[in-house]
């Protein structure tokens, strides 16, 4: 999808799921949106730490320059035709 100054923007409501009552604003009425909450890694300490070096992995182990973020989908409600426009948290998704 191309952004620009003739996109349509309107307000958007989610309904449901970890986000819900948040307002947003969407542009051009997508069937999906996704929605993140970052998950911490877990601390020096909390892991098996074999080497002693503070990294349970090593070091430049897996863990690391990794981000995990839990994923949450919601969809547009078809029946909502004027703004806000209505997301409902999908449980089954992804």
């Amino acid at each position: 999808m191309e952004w620009n100054e003739a996109s349509r923007w309107e307000s958007a409501v989610l309904d449901g799921g970890p986000a819900d009552g948040l307002r947003t604003r969407v542009a051009d009425r997508p069937h999906v949106l996704q929605v993140t909450r970052p998950c911490p890694p877990d601390g020096p300490g909390d892991h098996d730490d074999r080497d002693g070096s503070g990294d349970p992995d090593g070091p430049g182990g897996p863990g690391v320059d990794v981000r995990v973020s839990a994923l949450y989908v919601y969809r547009r409600d078809p029946r909502t035709d004027r703004a806000p426009l209505r997301y409902t948290f999908d449980v089954a998704s992804p």
